[in-house]
């Protein structure tokens, strides 16, 4: 159910996909950040470019409700959050190649290797991934931990599906929460970005 007072968006069902031109009053191209932290991100991405829609996804109820606490803040009709966990949402309730973008940083790394089978990004990750992009969709990662920087690399390096990309300038320079703090520290940002090849690639 779509409320424009709150930004959050009511779930009717998890079984079944969204409609995503029913969450938004424009129809525009939608990009997705899964796992979206306290929104200071999406929030600013949002606001910078009002000819696209963006949905947060967040487990979390504190962090969702920032989500919608910022966004209403500032003006946003082009923000909707979710509250479920991303790879659910991913495999279940995104519609079929319905974003242009997906955007994941800073995932938990689970460091320990016997919980590296819990990480967001894994062997079936591509192929959802794929599933859910548009041709030519892009996913952009960030990570401060090498370990699972580089498994991020290794499983989308072996998908015949997606080939290296850029991350455009302008949406580098946007930092994210954990960036805010990790960069004054000296902790040192690794991102990436695969894109959905097309037919003639």
């Amino acid at each position: 159910m779509l409320n424009l007072e709150n930004l959050v968006y009511d779930l009717s069902s998890v079984v079944e996909q969204l409609d995503a031109d029913k969450l938004f009053p424009k129809q525009q191209p939608l990009e997705v950040e899964l796992g979206c932290g306290d929104a200071s991100f999406l929030v600013d991405y949002a606001r910078r470019i009002p000819d696209r829609n963006f949905i947060g996804v967040e487990r979390l109820l504190g962090r969702i409700a920032k989500l919608d606490r910022k966004g209403r803040r500032a003006g946003l009709t082009n923000l909707r959050g979710v509250r479920i966990e991303s790879s659910y949402f991913l495999r279940y309730l995104l519609p079929t190649h319905s974003a242009s973008a997906l955007h994941i940083y800073f995932p938990d790394p689970w460091p320990k290797k016997r919980h590296h089978k819990y990480r967001l990004i894994n062997d079936e990750f591509p192929a959802l991934a794929r599933n859910a992009l548009v041709p030519g969709g892009v996913v952009y990662l960030r990570t401060d931990d090498a370990d699972y920087f580089a498994q991020m690399t290794e499983v989308f390096g072996a998908a015949k599906n997606f080939k290296k990309a850029e991350t455009p300038a302008a949406l580098a320079e946007l930092l994210t929460d954990f960036e805010k703090e990790f960069t004054p520290r000296g902790i040192k940002t690794l991102q990436t970005a695969y894109q959905v090849r097309m037919s003639n690639d």
